[in-house]
Parts: structure tokens; C-alpha cells; sequence
């Protein structure tokens, strides 16, 4: 609200803000953060961790993505080049024989993850069971 102040014989306003009750306000809100803020319990994140299976497999087929995102099949100590469409159909057949074989896909750290996601994805949707990524443990 503006006051009209009267001096003499003309009227004017006097267009200031009135500051003292926004200093309140800010002060009141100021006392109330001050209070509540230790109360306040940071949150808990519960990470999820690697586990162990019960049972080990009894085949584990390693894929390795390399940096140029080329894919290598790794079969104990036999490795075989693999293009992306047809990783889903070799890895089907060495699974064959083998009822308990794991699957782990192994990728370089530079490498996009959507490169990742695409080989999982192929193995999913052909039926492999057991799909998982290989984790290096920080020292």
C-alpha cells in the first residue's frame, strides 16, 4: 500500500517497499531451517552387491566386446570371432550339450554401453539362460 503524505498543499505518494516484515519472514524461515536441519537423517542407498551362486557352472561362455566393438567367444581356452546377429545362434549351440552353462559378457571400459545392452538383449530374446557381466572388483 502506498501512503499519501500531505505537505502543505499538494498530496504525494511515496512509493517505497516497506522491507521490515520481509525481513521477518526471512528470519522466522532462517530459525525454522536451523532447527529442523540436524533433524533431518541422510538417506540410506542400498547398492546392490556381486553375489555367489550355489552352484558353479558347468560351462562358462565368456563374450568380449573389444574397443572397436567387435565380439570374441571364449570357450575355456578356444576363442572364436562372432558378428552381432549371429552371437545369439553360436552361443545356443555351445550351450547345447552343456545343461548348467553360464553365459558372462566381458566389455572394455571405453566401450558405450549400449554396445552392452545389445548383446544381452540378442542372447535374452534367442532363450540363453543365465546371462551376466563380468564385474572387476576395485582394490
Amino acid at each position: 500500500m502506498t501512503a499519501v503524505v500531505s505537505r502543505g498543499r499538494g498530496r504525494r505518494t511515496i512509493n517505497e517497499i516497506n522491507m521490515v516484515p520481509f525481513i521477518d519472514v526471512m528470519l522466522v524461515l532462517l530459525i525454522i531451517f536451523m532447527v529442523t536441519a540436524p533433524l533431518i537423517t541422510p538417506s540410506v542407498i542400498d547398492l546392490p552387491s556381486v553375489g555367489k551362486a550355489a552352484r558353479q557352472p558347468d560351462q562358462l561362455i565368456q563374450i568380449v566386446i573389444g574397443k572397436d566393438e567387435s565380439l570374441e567367444m571364449k570357450i575355456k581356452e578356444k576363442s572364436t570371432s562372432l558378428s552381432l546377429k549371429d552371437v545369439a545362434s553360436v552361443v545356443k549351440n555351445a550351450q547345447a550339450g552343456v545343461p548348467n552353462s553360464a553365459v558372462v559378457i566381458s566389455a572394455d571400459k571405453n566401450i558405450k554401453y549400449e554396445a552392452v545392452v545389445k548383446v544381452m538383449d540378442r542372447l535374452q530374446r534367442a532363450g540363453v539362460q543365465r546371462v551376466g557381466l563380468s564385474v572387476q572388483l576395485a582394490n
